[in-house]
């Protein structure tokens, strides 16, 4: 074999090597240590809550994050803020009309990261049937096998037909979506 086949055959190799997609790291969410929350302006004060059922899919390589694969299924009946007039209405038809729309759903699109532990995810959410597209600002720290994440995302409620007959000035318009959540490998 003369070095000129050798050279090639190291050339070959090398951009193989660099061509392989990067294979992500699939997380579980811990349940216990994880959260899924909304803010909402109401009145002068913010009223907030949690979903108490969701699950997450996560596959993500803090080094490679562009083939990172996330997706989330929430289910708008365990949305809970501790006011039970208010946790009245949101399954009804108003808000997340439960009967007819049982889980919303977030799907990544793109992951980046912006600069060291910070991160951004765009990506579709999909509330009563109505798709639009989010963008997930969110925070990564690893520990070994322990992945600890936070983050945020905002929301127009009426562009998901949220409480379209309750007024700007009762209810806000914007919501923030926030994630504080605890993973394993």
């Amino acid at each position: 074999m003369t070095l000129k086949q050798i050279a090639y055959g190291l050339l070959v190799t090398a951009a193989a090597s660099l061509s392989t997609p990067a294979v992500s790291d699939t997380w579980t969410v811990d349940p216990d240590r994880s959260s899924l929350g909304f803010e909402v302006k109401q009145g002068s004060g913010t009223l907030k809550g949690v979903f108490t059922t969701w699950e997450a899919d996560i596959d993500l390589d803090p080094e490679a994050p562009e083939s990172a694969k996330i997706s989330a299924e929430i289910k708008p009946l365990s949305a809970s803020t501790g006011n039970p007039q208010f946790d009245g209405t949101l399954p009804g038809t108003d808000w997340f009309n439960v009967e007819e729309f049982p889980t919303a759903e977030f799907t990544s699109q793109n992951v980046s990261r912006i600069e060291g532990n910070s991160y951004r995810a765009d990506g579709q959410l999909t509330i009563k049937g109505v798709a639009q597209p989010v963008t997930l600002a969110f925070t990564l720290d690893i520990d070994g096998d322990t992945a600890t994440a936070t983050g945020t995302a905002s929301v127009n409620r009426l562009d998901y037909k949220l409480g379209s007959g309750v007024g700007t000035d009762t209810v806000g318009d914007i919501v923030t979506v926030t994630l504080d959540l605890t993973a394993v490998r």
